[in-house]
């Protein structure tokens, strides 16, 4: 996870906590305290699955980013190696005609 990504985690979490104490200490009825709790609860629930959401959302584009380049690297690749290896066929190609007429002169020798 990234380090803004801890440091929202961090804040968030401080913030509850910082929510929860306030509401505890506070002087209200009991019921009250606790639906401020539960509200608060909710509150975070619903910020932390957003971050996540956004979070999952990141990683995905990063993905399929990564996956789009390593696709146009291998297709490069592969091109490269088919151009290197018609050099490498032209060339024994080349090597082999040589051959065969350095072994017609020796043979009418």
């Amino acid at each position: 996870m990234s380090d803004s990504g801890n440091t929202f985690l961090g804040i968030l979490a401080g913030t509850a906590i910082g929510a929860t104490l306030g509401i505890l200490f506070a002087p209200d009825k009991g019921v009250n305290t606790r639906g401020r709790i539960a509200h608060e609860a909710q509150i975070a629930k619903d910020n932390l699955a957003r971050e996540a959401s956004n979070l999952q959302n990141t990683i995905a584009s990063t993905v399929s980013d990564k996956k789009e380049t390593l696709d146009t690297k291998i297709e490069s690749l592969v091109s490269d190696a088919s151009y290197k290896a018609d050099d490498v066929i032209t060339s024994l190609e080349k090597k082999l005609r040589e051959l065969k007429a350095r072994n017609k002169k020796l043979q009418k020798s």
